[in-house]
């Protein structure tokens, strides 16, 4: 496995700066979010793009690609449009905006772009078709730029759970994506014990998430101050032989990121033993 951490939880930090940050501590991925303060899609161009693919080299950072941004597409509304909004035009917003981090990770050297469904503020008797459609074209859309699809399991979403995430893959069969699975999420939304879930899903999961939380409330904290056993879901995710990036996902710890750094580095050494670089 490799210890990453996300770029939407150095918001504070210029990027190169957050960058440099974590490979001083020994990080070994980076998941990279499009947003306002790093890589907005609509003004970074692709010889930044080229530039930032030679810095990872340099820092020995493996990029992954993340779409959830807060108000990136809409200044007023959170996360909107999304895959569930009823106005078409801006549902191809979203696919759009898709398509444009895949490509963006094509130059930067990465495989994966999670993505996720988003809420369905009007549910109907159609809402599951506009789902399966919505997950079927956005998952067609990074793969058109030779990455691969992980699909997010999110707090009050449409697909909210890994069950959820089932359901979808069984509907698209071959054209479902991969599955982001962000351990917090599992003590938010519960299911079982989440050991027991990651063992189920670990074939599928191309992506992890890794902060802490606290049992039915979806708030992400720095670990050791929430409910999240590290040594057991690491060890699971180990065992499974999960060999991909494990990414702290903190973003509003932005402001202490430095603190924040480290503590997760040494959450990762003393679950998993593992040497610094």
């Amino acid at each position: 496995m490799l210890l990453g951490y996300s770029t939407n939880s150095l918001q504070n930090h210029r990027l190169a700066d957050g960058l440099q940050l974590l490979a001083e501590h020994g990080y070994q991925a980076v998941a990279i979010t499009p947003d306002t303060c790093h890589l907005d899609p609509a003004t970074t161009t692709d010889r930044q793009l080229d530039e930032l693919a030679d810095r990872l080299r340099d820092l020995g950072l493996v990029p992954v690609m993340e779409t959830g941004a807060r108000f990136l597409l809409d200044p007023r509304h959170k996360h909107e449009p999304t895959l569930m909004t009823r106005d078409p035009a801006a549902r191809r917003r979203r696919l759009d905006f898709y398509r444009r981090v895949a490509r963006m990770g094509q130059r930067l050297g990465a495989r994966v772009v999670s993505f996720w469904a988003g809420i369905d503020r009007t549910p109907d008797a159609g809402s599951a078709a506009w789902l399966i459609e919505g997950v079927r074209e956005a998952a067609a859309r990074i793969r058109a730029e030779g990455l691969e699809p992980a699909l997010e399991p999110e707090p009050g979403m449409a697909v909210e759970t890994v069950a959820d995430w089932h359901r979808v893959r069984a509907a698209l069969g071959s054209e479902a994506p991969a599955l982001t699975l962000d351990i917090g999420h599992l003590y938010a939304v519960w299911e079982d014990e989440p050991a027991t879930v990651i063992a189920a899903a670990a074939p599928h999961v191309r992506q992890v998430h890794l902060e802490d939380m606290r049992r039915g409330q979806h708030e992400h904290l720095l670990p050791g101050t929430g409910d999240v056993d590290f040594p057991s879901v690491l060890t699971a995710l180990r065992t499974a032989g999960y060999q991909g990036p494990v990414c702290f996902e903190l973003a509003r710890s932005s402001h202490a990121a430095p603190t924040a750094v480290a503590t997760c580095r040494a959450v990762w050494d003393r679950c998993l033993g593992a040497p610094r670089r």
